[in-house]
């Protein structure tokens, strides 16, 4: 479990502040380089060339995708949140698929930061926040009503009400848990496989024949997996926010 630990870098594990540790760890690494290389990323599709190159065709499709889903999910009000909900999906997108990296960056080894619940649950947290501000702010004390559907007898408004407040409540939980447990099954399965074929080859020819040619065939199989799986956790990620702010905006 090693490929998890969260360590200080840079001589900054005794770095403090009003009595808290606040050393710079390869999690916060990452997660600069991942802010770099979206800023990279967006920075460059935004020449407005005449003739768009692959850069900023391939910026200006992301974007139309974000639009598209919020304007399916949303209607026309969910265009003022592509800038937020396209950062949110490409940030997790590259923190996914730097976390694959085979090869490190300036000595450090690939850290997925997104296999830990802190920062996945923060993701969560901040687009749970959105959703409680718009939906306060254009609903006042009327957004309580998303928690009694329309058409509930009276009699059972005191039973339905804690029900659905507890499973709203519950949803930024659930949203941060589910980023971090693919990620993090992924790479456990990875491990427990490379240490198939390491175990394998070091017992002789046999046994990499029978343990670790197959492992190392079911390996690369499950990197591209894992890639796949880096875009579909970045998308329902993304698409989950997107309902939960319908539901703030649309409120009926």
């Amino acid at each position: 479990m090693h490929q998890f630990t969260i360590e200080p870098i840079f001589g900054s594990a005794n770095w403090e502040l009003a009595g808290y540790n606040i050393a710079f760890t390869n999690s916060a690494m990452w997660m600069l380089i991942a802010t770099v290389v979206l800023w990279i990323f967006v920075a460059g599709g935004m020449r407005r060339e005449l003739v768009p190159g692959r850069w900023q065709m391939s910026v200006e499709f992301f974007t139309g995708f974000i639009d598209d889903m919020l304007e399916a999910n949303v209607g026309k009000n969910g265009r003022k949140y592509v800038p937020y909900i396209f950062s949110l999906f490409m940030f997790i997108l590259f923190a996914n698929i730097l976390g694959l990296m085979p090869l490190g960056v300036i000595g450090l080894h690939p850290f997925t930061f997104t296999s830990h619940f802190t920062v996945t649950g923060m993701l969560a947290i901040l687009s749970f926040a959105i959703v409680l501000v718009v939906g306060f702010w254009k609903h006042g004390f009327h957004f309580f009503s998303l928690f009694v559907p329309s058409g509930t007898p009276w009699p059972m408004i005191p039973i339905i009400f804690p029900i659905e407040l507890i499973s709203f409540l519950v949803r930024p939980f659930s949203l941060g848990l589910r980023l971090f447990v693919a990620m993090m099954a992924g790479h456990v399965l990875l491990e427990v496989l490379s240490s198939f074929v390491i175990d394998g080859t070091n017992a002789g020819i046999g046994f990499a024949a029978l343990v670790g040619l197959p492992s190392f065939i079911l390996m690369v199989g499950i990197c591209a997996l894992e890639i796949l799986v880096a875009g579909i956790q970045a998308y329902v990620f993304a698409l989950l926010t997107s309902l939960y702010i319908n539901d703030a905006e649309n409120l009926h």
